[in-house]
This record gives structure tokens, sequence and C-alpha cells, in this order.
């Protein structure tokens, strides 16, 4: 009798592999973006510190609008991402694509999970800032960032922008800031 050999291809042991990564960068994500907390108080800089820098923009919500706001960006941030990596599986796993293409796909799904994995690390490095909140927001391109705070002011931005710039290779005139109060 002949025993069953297993003969395991390049494309499998491929797609095992990016599948092990987006999992632990999808979990590393979720991990990194604890729920919202609320303050009891905020500091309140006075009003010469409220200078507008760059492309900071006012989200008008109110205070319990806010706590849901960033409760729904987080969950349509994730089903989003969700999508994109069911979507590279599908297209790499399909049997009708050529070797260059499944390793073009590779390197976008590794892309994709080095995008969940910087915007989770922005996210807790603005959070530690004292930021209330905060969701990040990557394409490789631009950067939006989405605070909870009382105002921002230039410093804060800049540090914020910082961030950004320190976690992607998204340049200042591409990072955007909105608050959320």
């Amino acid at each position: 009798m002949k025993k069953p050999t297993l003969i395991i291809g390049k494309k499998q042991i491929i797609m095992s592999c990016l599948t092990l990564m987006l999992a632990v960068a999808v979990y590393i994500n979720y991990t990194a973006s604890p729920a919202p907390k609320k303050k009891a108080s905020a500091d309140k800089s006075s009003a010469e510190d409220m200078v507008s820098y760059g492309e900071t923009e006012f989200v008008n919500a109110e205070a319990d609008g806010a706590a849901d706001y960033f409760a729904q960006a987080r969950l349509d941030k994730m089903n989003n991402r969700d999508e994109a990596v069911q979507t590279l599986q599908m297209m790499i796993g399909g049997g009708d694509i050529t070797e260059d293409e499944a390793v073009m796909k590779a390197l976008d799904a590794v892309e994709v999970s080095k995008l969940i994995e910087s915007e989770g690390t922005i996210e807790s490095l603005v959070k530690a800032q004292g930021f209330e909140d905060c969701v990040a927001y990557l394409d490789g391109q631009t950067a939006k960032v989405v605070v909870r705070t009382e105002g921002l002011d230039k410093a804060q931005a800049a540090s914020i922008k910082e961030i950004i710039m320190g976690e992607s290779e998204v340049s200042a005139e591409n990072i955007r800031i909105f608050e959320v109060k």
C-alpha cells in the first residue's frame, strides 16, 4: 500500500502566511483600540491658545453623540478592512491568476496589514498625549485623524502631526486633523 503524500505548493504557503499576517494585524488593531472612556473633567485652555493650525476642523457633535461617533467610526473602519482582506484573499485563492499577480496581491495584503497596524499605533500614541479618544485613517498617501477635544491648540496639532509622520510615510501637507467636542 502506498501512503498518501501531502504536497504543499507555493501558493498555499503564501496564502497561509498572508492570512496569518492579516489575522495578527486585525488582532493588534482591535487590542490597540480600547473602548472610549469618559473623563470627569477636561482641561480648558485660554482663548488665545485656540489657534487654527493646518487642516484642523470642528465636527459638530454633542458629548453623547461624540462617543457614538467614535464607536461607529471604529466599527465602519473594521468592516471596511475586513471586506478588503476578504477580497484580497479571494483574489489570491483564485486559480486563474499568474504567479506574478499572486505576488502583487500578496504585497497589497501586506500593505493593508501595515496600514492597520500603523492606524492602531497612531491612535494609541495620540491617546497617550492626553486626548480622550481618537480614530486614525491611513490610505498610504493621506492621513486623517479625528480626536475628541475641547479645543485643539497649535502645539497639540503639531504633536499629532509628528506622531503621524513618525509612524507613516505621509507628508505634513497630506495630514488632516478633525476635532469632535
